[in-house]
């Protein structure tokens, strides 16, 4: 139900942007910059904002969704901090499934992977391992509370925090209390590399928002498509 919200939502976004024509106009072969569309369709973002925020109210687990989504749709915001992104990013000619096959393994520790969540869930299949045996990094009675989840299948979801549809630092409050969902989550806390970033987040909220900000910002800036190396898809779902 929530990926078919997701794609309502962004065929919407797609509507409105078509209609507009925007990404045609001022600066669409130049380089990303917060005004990219103040010539060809100023009214872009807060039009965006508003279709994003009635998807959300209907249905508030798209955040996460759409936290995922970033780097395709750098100027939708889901909720938690507000803050600019350049925009102007044009989308990639290539869409292969095989290019999703290779993500990051939930079983991965800090020294592989650094990551966090804030919002969503976890399916029983990428934690279920960790209740095979005793893992003195998850809280006994917490461990219950996964495989009490498990009981329903493997795809039954467990929320990473107590508030999964909220962006805030509750998720590495739990941490601190071995309650992460997440074998590469716990081990954020586990590993003296990461361990006084999460004490610190735990703490200051503010804090964990404003580097979010500034990591998000710059994922936005990896890997931008210019000129004939990306394209302003006429549906967002297949390269024109």
């Amino acid at each position: 139900m929530a990926m078919a919200n997701l794609m309502t939502t962004f065929m919407l976004i797609e509507v409105i942007s078509c209609g507009f024509g925007f990404g045609f106009g001022f600066g669409a072969d130049s380089g990303l910059n917060m005004n990219y569309y103040l010539m060809s369709c100023p009214f872009v973002e807060p039009i965006v904002k508003n279709v994003v925020n009635r998807a959300l109210d209907n249905d508030p687990t798209l955040a996460a969704a759409l936290v995922r989504m970033h780097f395709h749709d750098c100027f939708i915001q889901a909720g938690g901090p507000v803050y600019n992104i350049p925009k102007g990013r044009k989308d990639g000619r290539r869409s292969k499934i095989e290019d999703t096959r290779n993500l990051p393994s939930p079983a991965f520790n800090a020294s592989e992977l650094i990551r966090a969540h804030t919002l969503g869930v976890a399916r029983c299949s990428s934690f279920k391992t960790r209740l095979s045996q005793v893992d003195p990094a998850l809280d006994s009675e917490f461990a219950k509370t996964l495989s009490k989840t498990c009981t329903s299948g493997d795809n039954a979801e467990q929320p990473f925090d107590a508030t999964r549809n909220d962006f805030d630092n509750v998720y590495f409050n739990a941490l601190l209390r071995k309650n992460g969902v997440l074998f590469s989550d716990q081990t954020l806390y586990t590993s003296p590399r990461t361990r006084n970033i999460v004490n610190a987040y735990a703490m200051n909220q503010a804090m964990f928002f404003l580097d979010f900000q500034q990591a998000m910002v710059k994922m936005g800036l990896l890997d931008i498509k210019q000129g004939s190396n990306g394209e302003v898809r006429d549906n967002c779902r297949k390269i024109n």
